[in-house]
């Protein structure tokens, strides 16, 4: 088991930032992949930015490249996602996933493990 804790939504203002935070505890031996996802009211959860267990691939949904980047710190066992010029159309919860057993992937259906979720809103 995979537990996930996700922290560092909020309120901002377009092309504010803001600096998400997903804190993994457990069998994390067994994730080859973390992945941010995100959900917007009536949409389907979609893949954000991903890195590998040992950061040596990292891949970005096409409408965020060059706004977000996401990094990990392994002594913490922490992934942040880091938010520039966010636009309203980011608005949704973000859920931080774990898993990855099918490869290099941001499907919702290769990660079994998912933490509760933080939410972020963007004014515009």
């Amino acid at each position: 088991q995979v537990y996930l804790v996700e922290s560092g939504g909020g309120s901002v203002q377009a092309g504010g930032s803001l600096v998400l935070s997903c804190a993994a505890s457990g069998n994390i031996r067994s994730v080859n992949y973390i992945t941010w996802f995100r959900q917007a009211p009536g949409k389907e959860r979609e893949g954000v930015a991903a890195i590998s267990a040992r950061g040596t691939w990292i891949g970005y949904r096409d409408t965020v490249k060059g706004r977000f980047t996401i990094s990990a710190d392994k002594a913490r066992n922490t992934v942040f996602l880091q938010m520039n010029g966010l636009k309203p159309e980011d608005t949704a919860m973000y859920y931080c996933g774990a898993g990855g057993v099918n490869g290099e992937s941001l499907r919702v259906r290769d990660y079994p493990y998912w933490g509760q979720g933080t939410q972020v809103s963007v004014s515009s």
